[in-house]
């Protein structure tokens, strides 16, 4: 029997799209990955993507193709685009930790020109200042209320509370603050990135494809090289709004909550269970599901005690958990969406940028002293949207702060739950999306007690995060 090995081809000796190939080729070739590689070169790399990613459609071989790409000074609403693809992995500057000075905002080239662009640079420094202005008083009180440990230093201090007066003062931050981000995804997923850029409604996004498009082609030529214009996405955003807008003499439901369950699989325990059952036997499905439909509750509670009452804290659910889906229809705000869409194995549909909804108050900001300062600058940034509204809904976004609220659909599975609940509720995590996780939690607990009990949540409520870190929201 032959030796196990198990070794890389590293991007240090060879380059992407020859680790591509050398992969790619084991599936007809005897050699070993290094004898495949040794007969490489980056010609004859090329000529095979061209024959059998390009020409035939093999497109999975380009998922052997790895790059890292660095992305500075883009703005927060181009990164939602850059970071809208399922598959890639990315670390994007915080504003948790991190503060921003008052030109750190993007100016879009719509507005060259427009007599709107000064009224928009002049907002964009009122929302910046007040940020500014509003880290000295915020950071006093987090201070003055902060214990401080044994032996620890005023730097300590200062980096131990950080996060909590920055973290109130960035829904000030617009849209258009710029920041850094790092993405790493393979050639098929990048090509799929640059279309999707390519065909974006904003200048900013269309400019950074190029540049990504640019930047690849210098490691994977011939991967990426095709990737263009889409017109169906496009047109899409042209075709589509004029349906919504018949929608507007359409009566609206009354109620207002933010957290709506609106769909989900009522038999979904059911199906889980017999998904478990499926698969440590040799039964098919239909029989395993019409076995769990006929157990007496004891024995249900029992079954799911097998499946997942072992869960430690870091363990994750078997993908069985994966038979049930839930969709929500959430408003919540800006900041917070940030963090709830770096869930991508959800189904995400957010509605674009407004100051429509009303927008959150942060209680420290107010008990700061720091509340009518924080208003006129929300109040102002409103206005100006509705500005730039009337000139271009798209290139409005950008003067949306962190605060204002926005409307998100998402569907999920159970298993996606447990991440995303245990994640997003513990006590590190932005009171933001603690309270979006917290009432989230309880809406799924009502429809499918059995298995969602065994999530590992801290005692807080959402009623506990709003009463604690929330003034009232203005409409």
């Amino acid at each position: 029997m032959p030796d196990r090995q198990i070794y890389l081809l590293s991007p240090k000796e060879l380059s992407p799209e020859t680790i591509a190939v050398a992969f790619a080729k084991t599936s007809r070739s005897p050699e070993s990955f290094r004898e495949i590689a040794q007969g490489l070169t980056d010609e004859k790399s090329a000529q095979f993507h061209e024959k059998w990613v390009v020409g035939y459609g093999h497109a999975s071989v380009a998922e052997h193709a790895v790059l890292h790409i660095a992305f500075e000074n883009v703005s927060r609403l181009a990164i939602e685009s850059i970071e809208s693809n399922r598959l890639a992995s990315y670390t994007e500057k915080s504003t948790r930790y991190q503060k921003w000075g008052p030109d750190d905002f993007f100016i879009p080239s719509e507005l060259d020109g427009h007599p709107l662009r000064d009224e928009y640079i002049e907002t964009c420094r009122l929302l910046f200042g007040t940020y500014g202005r509003s880290l000295d008083p915020v950071r006093t009180l987090v201070l003055g209320r902060a214990q401080r440990r044994e032996n620890e230093s005023d730097e300590a201090l200062d980096r131990r509370v950080r996060s909590q007066y920055v973290d109130v003062c960035r829904f000030l931050l617009p849209a258009a603050s710029l920041a850094n981000v790092g993405m790493t995804a393979n050639a098929r997923v990048l090509e799929n990135v640059i279309r999707k850029m390519l065909s974006h409604e904003l200048a900013e996004v269309r400019e950074i494809g190029e540049q990504v498009k640019s930047v690849a082609r210098s490691e994977v030529p011939t991967l990426v090289k095709y990737a263009d214009v889409v017109p169906y996405l496009v047109e899409a955003p042209l075709r589509l709004p004029p349906f919504s807008e018949k929608m507007e003499g359409v009566p609206r439901r009354g109620g207002g909550e933010w957290c709506e369950l609106i769909a989900y699989d009522k038999d979904g325990e059911n199906k889980i269970l017999a998904a478990a059952l499926y698969r440590f036997s040799d039964i098919p499905y239909a029989d395993a599901y019409m076995h769990v439909k006929s157990l007496p509750d004891a024995m249900r509670v029992d079954l799911a005690e097998a499946l997942l009452g072992k869960l430690d804290k870091h363990d994750v659910p078997l993908r069985e958990l994966e038979y049930s889906t839930y969709t929500f229809d959430l408003v919540m705000d800006q900041g917070a969406y940030a963090e709830f869409k770096r869930h991508r194995m959800m189904t995400q549909t957010p509605q674009m940028l407004t100051t429509r909804l009303g927008y959150a108050t942060p209680r420290l900001m107010t008990e700061a002293g720091f509340g009518s300062e924080y208003e006129a600058a929300m109040k102002s940034a409103a206005e100006m949207f509705e500005k730039l509204y009337e000139f271009n809904p798209c290139v409005a976004q950008y003067i949306v702060p962190n605060g204002f609220n926005r409307r998100v659909l998402a569907q999920f599975n159970l298993r996606e739950a447990y991440a995303f609940c245990q994640l997003r509720s513990a006590p590190n995590a932005h009171f933001s999306i603690r309270r979006v996780a917290k009432r989230m939690y309880e809406e799924l607990g009502r429809v499918h007690p059995l298995l969602t009990k065994y999530m590992r949540l801290s005692e807080e409520t959402w009623q506990g995060v709003e009463e604690n870190y929330f003034a009232v929201d203005s409409a």
